[in-house]
């Protein structure tokens, strides 16, 4: 019977790390910005988030990968805000406007067992990178009061060390984005120019933390890394090296998802090489560079999809129909 990796950790030493995350919100290192401004008496910067997570919303998402929505959905929680400040971002909204409900870890806690409660087959934290500390604080009061279900660490990848070591054998599944390899796209289109060796070194630590990953006999995934890369017009996601250092540096066994939903929003008609839609030539060349590198498991739903999408017009004007 599958057994959360927190259940295997003793209850006082999750309170400990929460007792040395929080304390490290006096001067903020939580995320690769190391602000260090005073999160404990409310003060913001990067994230605009003080002393407590703000959260967007909750509830049972069908959205997800297939082994992570099950029949039942992912029990996703949306964090508000975001230490990222991508010009494509789709939850601009939510991700960069000052918004969401100041949640306490009581509430949050309760958020967890109420996701529980309506059957989600895990718990999935949606863009957690600037909150780990307000995560640990609640978990304790959701395991007293039987939180059992795996957890989903759904992140851009712009993490520090220190919360992922904080986060080690609490996590199940980290599910990481890989956005860019580049300084240039990188500090372009997502405003952190150190983006892509960041990301390098935070999946290599959570590859470390759960390996592979494995599925339990229904088939829905149980523990280990899930990568997801999105593909972007005219190749500025940097495809290739990308899922080439999946392929060398992490595992060929790497489950990625090459996602083609992209779509211009938010600041895109600011960048015109980025303001259109996904070619399906683009899409399918990505996945031939995960072909190439040598990785082989690859959601197929997201493939599948991207297939339906295509149109047999020119190749200039083959686009997913959004």
């Amino acid at each position: 019977m599958f057994v959360p990796a927190y259940r295997k950790l003793p209850l006082t030493e999750i309170e400990r790390r929460a007792e040395e995350a929080v304390s490290a919100l006096q001067q903020c290192r939580v995320c690769p910005r190391d602000c260090k401004v005073d999160r404990l008496a409310d003060k913001t910067a990067a994230c605009h988030t003080g002393r407590f997570a703000r959260v967007s919303s909750f509830f049972a998402h069908f959205g997800e990968e297939d082994c992570l929505r099950g029949w039942n959905g992912s029990g996703t929680i949306f964090f508000a805000m975001c230490n990222l400040r991508c010009v494509f971002c789709q939850n601009w909204d939510i991700s960069q406007m000052k918004s969401g409900t100041l949640t306490t870890p009581e509430m949050l806690a309760e958020m967890m067992l109420s996701l529980q409660k309506q059957g989600c087959h895990n718990i999935n934290f949606v863009t957690p990178e600037h909150v780990v500390p307000e995560i640990l604080e609640a978990l304790p009061r959701a395991i007293r009061k039987g939180l059992r279900l795996p957890i989903v660490y759904n992140t851009s990848s712009y993490d520090s060390m220190e919360s992922l070591r904080w986060m080690d054998g609490i996590v199940d599944i980290y599910m990481p984005d890989f956005k860019f390899w580049s300084q240039e796209h990188s500090f372009r289109y997502a405003k952190a120019r150190d983006y892509g060796p960041v990301a390098q070194r935070t999946i290599r630590e959570m590859h470390r933390q759960v390996g592979d990953l494995q599925f339990g006999e229904d088939q829905l995934a149980k523990r280990g890394l899930l990568v997801r890369h999105l593909v972007m017009p005219y190749g500025v996601a940097d495809s290739e090296p990308i899922l080439d250092f999946l392929a060398r540096e992490i595992s060929p066994h790497t489950y990625v998802n090459i996602m083609q939903q992209y779509r211009p929003e938010h600041k895109t008609d600011r960048y015109p090489e980025i303001h259109r839609r996904l070619y399906y030539d683009e899409f399918q060349q990505a996945v031939r560079f995960a072909g190439n590198a040598g990785l082989y498991r690859l959601d197929q739903r997201s493939i599948a999809s991207a297939s339906r999408l295509h149109r047999s017009y020119d190749r200039h004007e083959v686009m997913f129909d959004l």
